[in-house]
């Protein structure tokens, strides 16, 4: 009996791994010419739209089946370019678009990473799939509410949380080098450079279709669409998501030389430097956290390493900001760090957290997914809901999933840190990238006193990171079963 059943889970196997690809290759075929027969029909706008999206996707589509190392990288360049292309098609029409198509350019780029996990979901391991059904749990509950409370807003939000969780089974069964982790680490930097020099321009010049955004999205909180009187965001849609993509880049960037990117130490500083445009002082917190935590759990030899790192990049930065253009605006925003019980922005989010909390505590059953965030413009014409702006990720993740999704929610959280640790403990040349995995995690706790980081581009650098501290973590237990390294590295290859 066992046997057969062996046989019969060999042919489905068999079956599987030749018609998936014929599949797959299918659809890569098919599907731009549906995206571009549908974009006939449409609008010119939404032709135009069409036309971007699919050449964005078709490549995702390729590297997905034959390359999904690569898709990493590809998709983190989707997800800091898609909003400046927006903006540069909005501009170019003349006409500003609150809701876009372009914007789903990053979650359905991200989404082809369903790919390869459904090509190897059998290899995933009992530790991986409880980690899964744990978010599976909660999302589904918070679905279900937000289904009926909030429509197709949650569908949008829905989408949000689960492209960057399929990292976790995407690092569980795509076999990953430490080579390979640190080319992708090194693109990361490089990609991270290359949206802090843009920042850094747009600071000093403000590019038309920028302020033609500015203008128009009714931001008043990212300052004046004028030279030296911006908030800098970047290719990225606000200072908050271009502090986040800045800082999960920057922190490897200064613990390690080997994922600096092709710039090095000026490509740190280059991000530093548009990092401090941005005005986002909670990115400060997280980058704190995260070179604590790396710092704490690396050797004694390693401590001193970083921290004279550390130092180096803190002296090039007393020298060199006084020297920026608009640096008193600069200096005045960072010296409220030392006075935040004086700040308008921490008494507001004090005060946020006094009068929500006994609305969460009286509706232990949740708003569901879709009723905080950006999805919430689905539902209401464009425009922010109730719950579109939330400066806390605490009371933004109980609202949405109450009580019993919370407890999903968070136990995962807990799963995933207690692999992290163990792996922590290990002693092996791989560690760093636990470590890495260990201070990312930790981070996006402390960013969660500002906002819900999980869904969307922060949520996807978090998986990165911790997916590639698991990840490690894999390669090491191949090793011990025997499994050489070079036979590792064929089928890799192969794949």
């Amino acid at each position: 009996m066992n046997v057969r059943t062996g046989n019969a889970g060999k042919k489905f196997g068999e079956f599987l791994s030749f018609s998936l690809p014929v599949t797959l290759a299918a659809i890569c075929i098919l599907l731009p010419l549906m995206i571009g027969f549908a974009s006939a029909k449409l609008s010119s706008t939404s032709s135009l739209q069409g036309v971007i999206l699919s050449g964005i996707l078709f490549p995702a589509f390729i590297l997905a089946i034959l390359k999904p190392r690569i898709l990493i990288p590809y998709t983190l360049l989707i997800w800091a370019i898609a909003p400046e292309l927006r903006r540069i098609a909005d501009w170019a029409e003349g006409v500003y678009h609150s809701v876009s198509l372009l914007s789903l350019a990053p979650l359905l780029t991200g989404a082809t990473l369903v790919i390869p996990v459904l090509r190897e979901i059998h290899k995933m391991k009992r530790s991986s799939n409880r980690i899964v059904l744990l978010f599976a749990a909660a999302l589904a509950y918070g679905a279900l509410i937000g289904l009926a409370k909030n429509g197709m807003g949650s569908v949008y939000d829905l989408a949000n949380y689960i492209v960057p969780l399929l990292l976790i089974p995407f690092f569980a069964v795509t076999p990953f080098t430490t080579k390979d982790m640190d080319r992708l680490l090194h693109a990361y930097a490089n990609i991270a450079v290359m949206v802090a020099v843009y920042g850094i321009i747009q600071y000093l010049t403000v590019p038309p279709w920028d302020a033609f955004w500015m203008r128009h999205a009714d931001m008043i909180s990212i300052g004046l669409p004028y030279p030296l009187e911006i908030r800098v965001f970047s290719t990225l849609n606000s200072p908050g998501p271009a502090a986040a993509f800045l800082v999960f880049a920057l922190v490897p960037m200064i613990l390690e030389k080997r994922w600096q990117g092709s710039l090095r130490w000026i490509g740190v500083l280059l991000v530093v430097v548009c990092l401090l445009t941005t005005l986002v002082r909670s990115a400060w917190l997280v980058l704190l956290v995260m070179l604590l935590v790396y710092i704490g759990s690396s050797s004694s030899k390693g401590k001193w390493k970083t921290l004279l790192q550390i130092t180096f990049v803190a002296c090039a930065l007393i020298w060199i900001v006084p020297k920026l253009p608009g640096a008193e605006g600069l200096v005045a925003r960072m010296e409220t760090l030392t006075s935040v019980k004086e700040d308008h922005s921490y008494n507001e989010r004090l005060g946020l957290w006094q009068n929500m909390l006994p609305m969460v505590a009286a509706n232990p059953v949740g708003e569901g997914i879709g009723s905080v965030g950006t999805g919430t413009k689905l539902g209401n014409g464009g425009e922010l809901g109730e719950y579109g702006i939330m400066d806390n990720g605490f009371i933004a993740l109980l609202l949405t999933f109450g009580v019993a999704g919370a407890v999903f929610f968070f136990g995962a959280l807990g799963a995933v840190v207690k692999q992290i640790v163990v792996r922590v403990i290990r002693k092996d040349s791989e560690q760093p990238y636990a470590r890495l995995a260990l201070a990312a995690w930790c981070g996006a706790i402390a960013s969660l006193v500002s906002d819900n980081g999980f869904p969307g581009m922060k949520g996807y650098l978090i998986w990165m990171l911790i997916g590639l501290g698991l990840s490690a973590k894999e390669v090491i237990e191949s090793r011990k079963k025997g499994t050489p390294h070079a036979a590792i590295e064929r089928k890799i290859i192969s794949n």
